[in-house]
């Protein structure tokens, strides 16, 4: 990370109109908004969409403080807020869809924008091509006519291929579609969405933003292109965030640098450490080699984060599941992104019911793992215990 990108983590969305002479934005909560004039009343109408305090659900100061310090970070035009990083998917696709329209979706994306896809898109109209994410300029083919948006997902859910998303990018942009990047595993910083050509960046803010496994949040940031329609759309499906909730991303946002720095260089010491061992069949971690899609991760990443994976030589889930109930500082929870270290584990067979085409070719039990915080060799002699349970479980 620049000196400058360092400056603006604690700079970012403090402009003194939201912090009003102290250092953090208040939480300002309301529904209300009270005006003296017919005068103000019209200001406030007129102005409603360009963080003025006109109704709760229009946000309030602490929310148009999150917005640009989002917005900041990531570049773009402005910055929606949703109460969850699925949230944020959903309706930023509802708003740019219709009935007819047809949209690619990476084949590795995360499993509820997947159901999405599914069931509500397939429920109003909308048809989903899943494409390879290392397809490259295969994506040619699969274009229609009344393809609306390209989504992306890089490095994709579990598997954590890299996607070229400029080359996607460009190609896309041939044929007038939204080329749409869920842009959680950089935190929005470590890949530049706008300068890579994604017209929106979408974050699960719950993960690394918040940073503290104690919020749920997401945003979208769109490019000056798309958004007027994303503000207005997404804000017809009613959905708002917590000030509370607002305020705690925004604190998370001022340490949001070191701790990316220490998960990064943790987490690449963990992988190059747990690809020499016996159990590893390999190491799907995008700074090493091993990952596919590596050279584009070293080509436009600026840095790394906590969450990789490994493929174990074996499947046993009698051995898998000694593994797991061994390990004490590695806990098993359905996100990542905090503090503290995760660990999940997917048989190959789950694969089956999450993917269309790209269906992993390796036999061995993948675990998922997010390197938190604590002392590194700590991990490692959790890691120790549980592999030695695993071993005893397969002899």
């Amino acid at each position: 990370m620049s000196e400058g990108k360092k400056t603006q983590f604690v700079t970012a969305g403090r402009n003194k109109k939201w912090t009003n002479g102290v250092v953090n934005p208040p939480v300002q909560r309301a529904s209300t908004v009270v005006f003296n004039t017919v005068a103000e009343k019209k200001h406030a109408t007129v102005n409603r969409t360009n963080k003025t305090l006109f109704y709760g659900r229009r946000g309030t100061t602490t929310h148009f403080a999150l917005q640009e310090a989002m917005t900041e970070l990531e570049g773009g035009a402005g910055c929606a807020l949703f109460p969850c990083g699925a949230a944020a998917i959903t309706n930023t696709i509802l708003s740019f869809v219709s009935a007819g329209d047809h949209i690619l979706m990476v084949d590795t994306c995360y499993e509820p924008t997947r159901d999405f896809c599914e069931i509500m898109l397939k429920k109003l109209g909308v048809e989903t091509t899943y494409y390879d994410p290392l397809v490259g300029e295969g994506i040619r083919d699969l274009i229609q006519p009344n393809t609306k948006v390209l989504f992306t997902e890089s490095p994709g859910s579990i598997t954590m291929e890299v996607q070229d998303v400029p080359a996607l990018a460009a190609i896309a942009h041939e044929h007038d579609i939204i080329v749409m990047l869920d842009n959680t595993w950089a935190a929005g910083v470590n890949f530049d969405p706008f300068a890579h050509g994604v017209d929106i960046s979408i974050q699960a803010a719950t993960k690394y933003i918040v940073g503290h496994s104690d919020v749920m949040l997401g945003t979208a940031v769109a490019s000056e292109k798309y958004w007027d329609q994303l503000r207005e759309q997404s804000y017809l499906m009613g959905q708002c965030v917590s000030p509370d909730d607002a305020y705690l991303a925004l604190r998370g946002i001022r340490t949001l640098g070191v701790r990316l720095q220490q998960h990064g260089k943790s987490s690449l010491e963990l992988a190059q450490w747990l690809a020499e061992r016996p159990e590893v069949d390999h190491v799907r971690h995008p700074g090493l080699e091993s990952c596919p899609g590596h050279e584009f991760f070293k080509r436009d990443f600026t840095g790394g984060n906590g969450l990789f994976s490994i493929v174990l030589k074996q499947s046993d889930p009698k051995a898998t599941t000694a593994l797991l109930d061994t390990v004490e500082h590695f806990s098993m929870g359905y996100s990542w992104g905090g503090f503290e270290s995760l660990i999940l584990a997917n048989e190959p067979s789950s694969f089956n019911a999450l993917r269309t085409l790209s269906n992993p070719n390796f036999e061995g039990t993948l675990l998922r793992i997010h390197v938190g915080l604590e002392d590194l060799d700590d991990l490692k002699a959790d890691l120790e215990k549980g592999f030695a349970a695993y071993n005893a479980a397969l002899a």
